[in-house]
């Protein structure tokens, strides 16, 4: 297992305000945005350099590029609340989108959408969802990917169950995973506790 809790106080900080019940959905948007910034600066950490000479304004110096091909692939819906943190960083980056939806009664995933960029079998893949929960959702996803030709990925999470990361490693044994937090429990409807709530529906205000 390859798990990271991504130990910071900002997002202490952001953890705390996206936790409260009265956090206004708004605020709730732009916060988990901020902690998915802190948490893809952690996750990008080993990504390849190339080397190159540069001028500036007085002589030349060394510089640097990022020489992989990076595509982040959030699980909708609400995954797309955690792209703009690795964009800001990464504006090159690609985005993909998979949706999939939980069966409330089996609490099983449902693919619904797919839509991969080309290139995918050399690039450093992030699959980005604010929750690992039962971690059937970022199982199957990563399972859709290596189908694709995918190889080489990173799962982040705002915050993350046992459960979930005892089954996403046991699935897909080599695929780090970043986290804010590994939480307590699921509880029997399967979701995080403490947790934050749905975070879909507070990221939308739906």
């Amino acid at each position: 297992m390859s798990l990271t809790v991504v130990d910071h106080p900002l997002l202490k900080r952001d953890l705390t305000i996206l936790r409260r019940a009265d956090t206004p959905h708004g605020l709730f948007r732009k916060t988990l945005s901020d902690a998915a910034a802190i948490l893809a600066y952690e996750a990008m950490r080993n990504l390849t350099l190339d080397v190159e000479t540069i001028d500036t304004p007085l002589e030349p110096t060394t510089g640097y590029e990022i020489a992989d091909r990076v595509i982040v692939v959030p699980i909708l819906r609400a995954g797309l609340g955690m792209v703009d943190g690795f964009v800001r960083f990464v504006p090159e980056a690609r985005v993909g989108h998979l949706g999939m939806y939980r069966d409330e009664e089996t609490k099983e995933p449902h693919d619904y959408y797919s839509n991969i960029p080309d290139g995918i079998e050399t690039a450093r893949v992030f699959v980005v969802d604010p929750m690992l929960a039962t971690g059937g959702s970022a199982t199957q996803a990563i399972a859709h990917l290596k189908k694709l030709g995918a190889q080489r990925f990173t799962f982040v999470c705002l915050v993350a169950a046992p459960e979930g990361v005892k089954a996403l490693s046991h699935a897909h044994p080599g695929v780090p995973i970043f986290t804010a937090t590994l939480d307590r429990e699921l509880d029997a409807n399967a979701y995080i506790r403490p947790g934050l709530g749905d975070a879909g529906d507070r990221i939308y205000g739906t």
